[in-house]
């Protein structure tokens, strides 16, 4: 199989990471795996996966733009052979739409979140990421959203969850001076026993920093909370993180730790991992990895992270938006006695792997792909 994938960026996130694992997968298989993309930090990885670089503006929002990346794809598409495209966000879905009509070829989306649409014209652009001769949801939740929001076919739509890399994120695989190191970086030397509490997500207000914040000044322990996210250029909002840390008198306490490389170290040295996004998450590829790791999960009460967390037996779900909710769960999971604590990471740790593992979103997505060929040949 040839599939040009096509996303924006290649920076940081779940789509991705998505979009590097179906590279591994179609290579593996013996396929080609280009994607079209303006580039970023995760070039080098998407190669190593065995994937190749397009370099193309398909971030870009601009009409004009976009409409000569139909060109550029078509050109792209017939210079790699490819069968199918696979758009994985908006901007880009619209060029890759018109490139396979072009060219004659299969198109298929992924509905990577909750997109908003306040009048006709928003959800008309909206509209593109369910045209895809198969549209994938990463999530039930997202699945219910799209018949919810798009007139499309229900047997088009298909659930394949995010996966998480099993073996990436075994705690047993994670060299204890990682760990050690992560803990250093956030002011935890070895003999400073502080909880720490962790929230990886890019810095942004949807993702529940500010309620953080301010559920970490309510709790009696003096746990140190570390905000594992690029700002990605939004410096106003960070200035308004550390504002509120400061008055809220946890600025010694709130750790701006950016891009983390090494994230299983940071799951590993993480006593709680909180997702309080007060939007809801489509997937809740954080806290399926942090699970996985076997750490104490807290997410936030909707979309995709009911199905991740099972409360009170895999982590907790708090409701989004209310900070005295959630900083009493977090109270209550630092007071977990230790036993208790090791028995619903191990149960946690479990489920991620049988239900949500890399393996599983690759073979499922590759599945797919033959299946719409084989739909196609039939034809």
């Amino acid at each position: 199989m040839r599939v040009l994938q096509v996303i924006p960026e290649l920076e940081a996130g779940g789509a991705e990471r998505t979009t590097i694992e179906i590279a591994e997968a179609l290579t593996a298989a013996g396929g080609a795996a280009p994607v079209a993309s303006r580039g970023g930090r995760m070039v080098a990885e998407l190669e190593a996966a065995g994937g190749s670089w397009i370099e193309m503006p398909v971030h870009s929002k601009n009409p004009f733009v976009a409409y000569a990346n139909v060109k550029r794809l078509t050109d792209a598409m017939a210079a790699h052979e490819a069968q199918i495209i696979h758009a994985r966000s908006r901007a880009p879905a619209w060029s890759a739409l018109l490139a396979a009509r072009r060219a004659k070829k299969l198109f298929i989306t992924t509905y990577h979140g909750t997109y908003k649409a306040r009048s006709a014209l928003k959800r008309f652009y909206n509209s593109v990421m369910a045209r895809g001769d198969i549209v994938i949801a990463n999530s039930g939740f997202i699945r219910d959203y799209i018949l919810s929001q798009h007139e499309v076919a229900p047997e088009r739509v298909r659930v394949v969850p995010r996966g998480v890399d099993i073996s990436r994120y075994d705690a047993a695989n994670v060299e204890p001076g990682r760990i050690s190191a992560f803990r250093e970086a956030c002011g935890l030397p070895p003999y400073d026993r502080r909880p720490l509490i962790l929230l990886p997500a890019r810095l942004t207000r949807w993702k529940g920093q500010v309620e953080a914040i301010r559920a970490l000044a309510a709790l009696d322990s003096q746990a140190v909370l570390a905000l594992a996210g690029d700002a990605q250029g939004r410096e106003a909002y960070v200035g308004e993180l550390k504002t509120l840390a400061a008055e809220t008198g946890v600025a010694g306490r709130v750790v701006f730790a950016g891009h983390v490389h090494d994230m299983p170290a940071a799951y590993g040295a993480a006593d709680l991992v909180i997702t309080p996004s007060v939007e809801p998450e489509a997937f809740g590829r954080t806290a399926a990895e942090a699970q996985a790791m076997g750490r104490r999960v807290i997410a936030a009460d909707h979309g995709g992270a009911r199905e991740v967390v099972i409360p009170g037996e895999t982590g907790w779900l708090s409701p989004p938006g209310d900070i005295d909710a959630l900083a009493k769960t977090m109270e209550a999971a630092l007071s977990l006695p230790e036993s208790r604590a090791f028995a619903m990471g191990e149960a946690a740790s479990a489920r991620i792997r049988a239900e949500y593992s890399t393996q599983a979103l690759q073979r499922a997505t590759l599945n797919l792909y033959q299946e719409l060929l084989k739909s196609d040949h039939d034809r």
